[in-house]
């Protein structure tokens, strides 16, 4: 599945919680997670926040400390949905459709 940059137009941060949903299922790409390491910098002196890349993602969205296992939950569950009617659910598809849902 190819990333649509037409989605993430006027909303940068659409990418971001994007990638946080990936990291938290195990599926962010290395390529994307040292990008988004360099941009650690960056990212807290746009929004003034300490910490890692998914501790600022965290902290500007104001996600529940228990975050990440609510969306490995989820993501499992969405899976098991999709085995079961012989579908693919593709870590991105799941990532779009988790952000789209519950955080934006």
């Amino acid at each position: 599945m190819t990333i649509s940059s037409q989605r993430y137009q006027g909303k940068p941060f659409l990418r971001l919680l994007e990638c946080y949903v990936l990291w938290t299922i195990g599926e962010l790409s290395e390529a994307e997670s040292k990008t988004l390491h360099e941009m650690t910098p960056k990212l807290r002196s746009i929004y003034d926040v300490q910490g890692d890349w998914q501790e600022i993602v965290a902290t500007v969205v104001e996600l529940p400390l228990n975050m990440p296992e609510l969306i490995q939950g989820v993501w499992a569950r969405n899976v098991e949905i999709a085995q079961e009617s012989g579908a693919i659910l593709s870590p991105q598809e799941f990532a779009e459709m988790f952000v789209d849902k519950n955080l934006v």
